[in-house]
């Protein structure tokens, strides 16, 4: 699903402005960020590192929904997005309504886009707008065992925190 080109408001566009005539390197990254947790924190923090602003799209609950089924997302979209506003290496979040990125990608235009290394380097979506412009793709790695779906199971399972993770 696509609702079009995205369209930044104008307070958010002259923020990039303002960082683009200061030199910075913008990076751009996204997610669902349903259920904060360290293996989030830490991704972004490495993506931070990546430049000098971060940019982080946060899916629409809508477009959760799609993605993830029917029991998903546990936190609205709202309270996603300002959990990652909040975060110290987050210059800004933006939900985005379509099922993937492109379009915000296209918008912000990154000086580097960043993504899990769970993608391969031909599947990141907006890889082809950011290359075209100069800039690169960068892939982290994934914290091994700290997802929400791990989480999410663990609660329905009745685990402690002190079980061993999986």
């Amino acid at each position: 699903m696509s609702a079009g080109p995205f369209a930044l408001p104008a307070e958010v566009r002259a923020r990039l402005d303002l960082w683009r005539a200061a030199g910075d390197a913008i990076v751009f990254t996204n997610g669902v960020y349903d259920l904060l947790h360290r293996g989030h924190v830490e991704y972004l923090e490495e993506a931070r590192a990546l430049g000098d602003r971060l940019v982080v799209g946060v899916n629409s609950d809508a477009s959760v929904h799609r993605l993830k089924g029917a029991e998903r997302p546990i936190l609205p979209q709202r309270d996603r997005a300002a959990l990652i506003a909040a975060l110290a290496c987050v210059d800004m979040a933006l939900v985005f309504e379509d099922d993937t990125p492109l379009s915000l990608i296209a918008a912000v235009q990154p000086d580097v886009l960043a993504k899990g290394a769970d993608w391969g380097a031909d599947e990141i979506v907006g890889r082809e707008v950011v290359e075209a412009r100069g800039g690169r793709v960068e892939r982290i790695a994934l914290r091994e065992g700290l997802s929400t779906s791990a989480i999410v199971r663990r609660i329905r399972e009745g685990r402690s925190a002190l079980d061993p993770w999986d």
